[in-house]
């Protein structure tokens, strides 16, 4: 129980020189070992709080990890960070700016004052006594009488007089609005108490309640030991969290689960790697609600009211129905949205609950190597790791569909039937006999020569069918034979587009022969974490055949796992040229899959115009990146629709006064209030408007922000939403 099983890599040794029958998927080991486990950090809190020692005293703070656990994750819309979210109240007030409520207010006050030193030094007359007069009898003004009563009355009628102008005078000037917007923050903090009370063991998470609950009081003990000695961290957390619902779900024994906390304590069920976080993050993480926060929701009159001002986030539930970022080169796709994606998913690998393959161009800044399990720099001399560029099949008519995709799916319309058929045919009519005579698949010179139908490649390998008595397949290769006489045959064109991986640089890649050790993506049932950089500066247009060889691979290996349990996901950068009708069906089957895909684009232009409105409706998760043309725009704002607005329309009328007071009145409100007095006429509209116009998105979203809309996989989805993407 020590690696729960999802955890084991199996079958990690390199392949033997020869012949390599390989019957299981390779998963290859971590590219740089660790001698030892390094200790394990702090979670991420927002902000971030330091590793604390591992023994602490009675006085000293708690480690960031019980608070971290103990955090309220209420329930919201898809794309909301919910680590500590509180959520706004149903109704927008109807807000002042703080500027006219200070303006406003002082000049209240001074009319206020000013009246009060009018009426108190007399320049106004005894009028306003005649009140206090009144009321009082004669004789307490009278020589004689008793004084100190009229004193205290005289004392009295002020104190209510100047209240009477203190009333009118705030609520003209809006005093207590201000003071509600000033002090009400001072005063919900003084009546929050300093340290929210522990809760009761039952419902503390850092106590493990449900461990306890089911027969694991044992484990759970420790667990909570080593949380309060700070020897925990957030991934710790939720890789024995999943360890313990594989124990749930009848994978694994309460008993083998118990020992395995006991002798391990934090460290149980450790990735294969040995690794326990990253060497660094760049990110907020909350690895218990599986999101990463990549920016803030910008108070912006376009944005839902419920979302100004909320974290917005990335987690499998949304990107299992894939992501696509456009925007041009230096708007942040890769720094702020990419890499923290990658980021995230690496420490869910390490928590045993994601794969991951992150493929760029080489340079880009996905994560330190140490953040990998494997790094895969294709067209570098010396390579540690392959890529297999059959996907680990062994099924000759899979390995021609994913080849084929690979090498002409960006020319369809040139082949005949105007699809990539008839290359995968052309393709698995040399790929079956190859293997059944050689037990393993063609080189990319074999191949090659095979599809040029050159002499010597065809007759070694009939001889070689003829020797292991395969009649079926050398009618394939006859069939291949009299197929290629044709004018317009498909191995032409695939040999073509073959020959840019035939290269030097590439001369050390590719090798099915079982000399190096290759990354496989039928593996995505193992929590791996693969980089693949590609050779885009000096061979761009292979970096394309094989990033459309990786986008095949994983759409047609994500569909046919056998264990879901894993989130696997495919990060690809710059994806400009690899979108195709074949992969877009590839796309629309991972959502029931638990896989999904993160493309980056440029612009459109990078995609044939038929796909593009397909593209946009295959995607769940859409984002628009400061910077974007107009002619991006309108794909965008036809995407998302329009909705339902009040608008109103107010006419104002300048009321003129005929009187002295009246005018006086006028100017008293213009001097308070700013504005002059006018009689309104408001007409109240209900019409429909586009979310984001072209114009909009090209010109009104600011730099270091982009406009995202996420669905999730339930089909729950949020309207498209301006976000603060800057740190």
């Amino acid at each position: 129980m020590d690696t729960e099983g999802t955890h084991d890599a199996r079958h990690t040794a390199p392949q033997p020189s020869g012949r390599a029958h390989r019957t299981e998927p390779t998963v290859p080991r971590p590219a740089a070992p660790p001698t030892a486990p390094p200790p394990p950090s702090a979670p991420p809190a927002v902000p971030a709080a330091p590793t604390l020692p591992p023994t602490a005293g009675p006085g000293a703070p708690e480690p960031p990890v019980l608070s971290w656990l103990r955090m309220p994750r209420p329930a919201a819309a898809p794309g909301v960070w919910t680590y500590g979210h509180r959520p706004r109240p149903a109704e927008e007030p109807d807000r002042v700016p703080g500027r006219q409520l200070v303006s406003g207010a002082v000049i209240s006050f001074l009319c206020g004052w000013l009246l009060w030193s009018l009426l108190w030094n007399g320049y106004l007359g005894d009028y306003w006594l005649l009140p206090l007069l009144f009321f009082t009898p004669d004789s307490w003004r009278e020589a004689g009488g008793d004084q100190m009563n009229y004193v205290w009355a005289a004392y009295i009628y002020d104190g209510l007089v100047l209240a009477l102008l203190v009333v009118i005078f705030g609520r003209l000037g809006r005093w207590p609005e201000l003071a509600r917007r000033l002090f009400g923050p001072v005063f919900r903090r003084l009546r929050t108490p300093a340290a929210a009370p522990r809760p009761q063991p039952a419902s503390d998470p850092a106590e493990w309640p449900e461990l306890r609950a089911h027969g694991a009081p044992d484990a759970a003990e420790k667990l909570a030991a080593e949380a309060r000695a700070g020897r925990m961290n957030d991934v710790d957390v939720a890789r024995i969290e999943r360890a313990w619902r594989s124990v749930r779900s009848g994978k694994n024994s309460l008993a083998t689960f118990t020992d395995t906390v006991l002798r391990h304590g934090a460290a149980a069920c450790a990735h294969p790697s040995g690794r326990r976080d990253l060497p660094r993050r760049t990110a907020a993480h909350d690895l218990l609600a599986h999101q990463v926060r990549i920016g803030t929701a910008a108070d912006h009159p376009r944005n839902p009211y419920q979302h100004r001002g909320v974290g917005c986030a990335l987690e499998p539930g949304v990107l299992g129905t894939s992501l696509l970022a456009v925007g041009p080169a230096g708007s942040g796709k890769t720094t702020r949205v990419v890499k923290p994606v990658v980021e995230s998913m690496c420490l869910q690998a390490l928590a045993g609950q994601c794969a991951v393959i992150a493929v760029g161009p080489a340079g880009s800044d996905l994560g330190p190597d140490e953040a990998f399990d494997v790094v895969v720099r294709v067209g570098r001399p010396d390579p540690d790791c392959d890529l297999d560029l059959y996907g680990g099949t062994t099924d000759p008519d899979e390995a021609a569909g994913i080849l084929a995709e690979a090498l002409v799916g960006d020319l369809a319309d040139q082949l005949p039937g105007g699809d990539s058929r008839r290359a995968a045919t052309a393709l698995a009519q040399l790929l079956g006999p190859f293997r059944a005579a050689h037990d393993r698949f063609p080189t990319v010179p074999e191949l090659r020569a095979l599809l040029d139908a050159a002499p010597e490649a065809i007759t070694a390998l009939r001889t070689a069918l003829e020797e292991a008595e395969a009649p079926t397949l050398l009618r394939e290769l006859d069939a291949r034979a009299r197929q290629a006489e044709r004018p317009g045959d498909a191995a032409v064109l695939l040999a073509d587009r073959l020959a840019l991986l035939d290269r030097p640089a590439f001369s050390a890649f590719f090798d099915p022969t079982g000399r190096t050790r290759q990354v496989s993506l039928h593996a995505l049932d193992h929590p791996l974490r693969v980089r693949i950089e590609l050779p885009e500066r000096g061979h761009a247009e292979a970096s394309r055949i094989l990033a459309r060889l990786v986008l095949a691979q994983f759409t047609e290996c994500a569909v046919a796992r056998s264990d879901r349990s894993l989130f696997a996901c495919l990060v690809l950068d710059e994806a400009g040229h690899t979108i195709t009708a074949e992969a877009l069906r590839g796309l629309q089957r991972l959502r029931s899959a638990n896989a999904g895909v993160v493309l980056t684009l440029r612009s459109f232009d990078d995609v044939p115009d038929a796909l593009r409105g397909t593209l946009l409706g295959t995607v769940g998760c859409r984002m628009a990146f400061a910077g974007v043309t107009t002619w991006d725009g309108a794909r965008f704002a036809e995407v998302w629709g329009k909705e339902w607005v009040e608008t109103r329309d107010v006419t104002d009328r300048q009321i003129i006064a005929e009187s002295a007071a009246g005018k006086a009145f006028h100017i008293f409100r213009h001097l308070v209030t700013g504005k002059a007095a006018t009689a309104k006429a408001v007409t109240v509209r209900t019409v429909e408007r586009e979310r984001w116009s072209a114009s909009d998105l090209a010109n009104s979203v600011p730099a270091g922000h982009a406009v995202l809309s996420v669905t999730s996989v339930t089909g729950e989805s949020a309207p498209p939403v301006l976000v603060d993407l800057r740190p």
